[in-house]
């Protein structure tokens, strides 16, 4: 292994353990308690995308469209999203995030925003260091969207 492959290899490490600690404590942050973060992922791509059929949502998801259909059942249990026909294929359904669901999802970002404001505050960054994980994040975003 190459010194840049050894580099490589420590810093993929190093930011997995980061970014699973921090997503773990994040993910204690919700609006709705009972909420598995599957259903809170499916809410949060229906408030971005707009309506979707069971089949793109298990897409996006990663799970298998009965799976997909169990976990809309649930959310529409709740009341945070709504099945309509489609209107070009009446045996396709559309789903669709509800003004319940919107709010779900507002507020458990809301709460994630402040829990990790104050985690960053109580580390007392400098003006700089905070300049650097807002560069790091930029960066981070490019690797997850790939």
């Amino acid at each position: 292994m190459s010194a840049s492959d050894e580099s490589l290899s420590l810093t993929a490490t190093e930011l997995r353990m980061a970014t699973f600690r921090l997503a773990r404590r994040l993910r204690s942050a919700r609006a709705a308690d009972s909420m598995s973060d599957t259903q809170l992922a499916v809410l949060a791509g229906l408030r971005i995308h707009g309506r979707r059929t069971i089949s793109a949502l298990a897409v996006s998801e990663h799970v298998t469209a009965p799976s997909m259909s169990s976990i809309v059942n649930g959310l529409e249990e709740q009341g945070c999203v709504v099945r309509i026909p489609d209107e070009d294929d009446r045996r396709r359904v559309q789903v669709e995030i509800t003004d319940a669901g919107v709010e779900i999802v507002a507020e458990t970002i809301r709460r994630r925003d402040e829990l990790l404001a104050a985690m960053l505050d109580d580390v007392d960054f400098t003006d700089e260091e905070l300049t650097t994980l807002r560069e790091a994040s930029a960066l981070m975003r490019r690797v997850a969207e790939r």
